[in-house]
């Protein structure tokens, strides 16, 4: 009988589950908002990624939760940090020394892994919104335009403009009086990716391949390019970024060492 792995990354925005089998290929995956209740966004996320891979809770072999809401996860045999998650993942996709670059929703990590995946070193940014995917939707919601249109908008930017401050709250006053003094939205809309790009470059060295991961490329795929305008080095997005850090988990869970005896399982959920 064939088994089953899983990761389930908890994450600030979104709930992530990838399931795999013993060969570490992808038999299923969801996603779903995470909101105020951890529990009940993970066992929806759990429950539809069965759902995708036709497979039953007794089809599992093991379970490994990541996220900030990882220890919300009862039936989780260990939790991993995101940290760790996260060089795991993109690993699976580039086994070489990598630094990967993990932008979401409340935070941005910069990660050293060697060629196993395996952490070196990591760089958290300050704790402050600039920098990260929360940035980018307040400064949608300062423009009155949908978070899923600051993208495309960018692509359309005509003109270089430099924002002078990172702070969240400060760049959405300087957001305001380009406004007001005609700035096109577009124009603005890129210098606020750039400003998310410069605020990552701060945090260190970028050596070897980069790889960006989290739900924020996902759907902003303009910040590699801004990236690599400002900094000169090429970068690479795996497939489906926003699910790396569940990628690493369902790797770790795979990669759980068989222990004798049968231990009873908490109930998921």
């Amino acid at each position: 009988m064939s088994k089953y792995f899983v990761g389930i990354d908890v994450g600030s925005w979104n709930t992530k589950v990838i399931i795999v089998d013993e060969e570490m290929d992808i038999v299923g995956k969801s996603v779903v908002r995470t909101g105020t209740d951890l529990k009940a966004a993970a066992q929806k996320s759990f429950s539809e990624g069965l759902k995708n891979a036709k497979l039953k809770k007794t089809d599992i072999k093991s379970i490994v939760s990541t996220g900030y809401g990882r220890n919300v996860i009862a039936c989780a045999d260990i939790t991993r940090t995101e940290i760790m998650c996260h060089g795991y993942g993109a690993n699976y996709f580039y086994p070489a020394s990598l630094t990967v670059i993990d932008i979401g929703g409340q935070d941005t990590k910069v990660l050293r892994v060697d060629d196993a995946g395996h952490n070196l070193h990591f760089v958290l940014n300050r704790k402050c919104a600039a920098g990260t995917g929360a940035f980018l939707q307040e400064m949608a919601f300062r423009l009155n335009l949908k978070l899923e249109d600051l993208n495309d908008l960018a692509t359309r930017a005509t003109k270089r403009i430099t924002l002078g401050s990172f702070c969240t709250v400060f760049t959405g006053t300087e957001t305001l009086k380009l406004v007001q003094d005609g700035e096109k939205v577009e124009n603005i809309a890129r210098a606020l990716y750039r400003s998310v790009v410069l605020r990552i470059t701060e945090m260190g060295h970028f050596e070897g391949r980069v790889v960006l991961t989290g739900g924020v490329i996902e759907f902003n795929p303009i910040l590699k390019d801004i990236f690599e305008e400002e900094t000169g080095v090429t970068c690479l997005i795996p497939p489906d970024p926003q699910y790396i850090g569940a990628l690493g988990a369902a790797r770790a869970a795979l990669e759980m060492p068989s222990k004798k005896g049968k231990k009873k399982k908490k109930n998921c959920f």
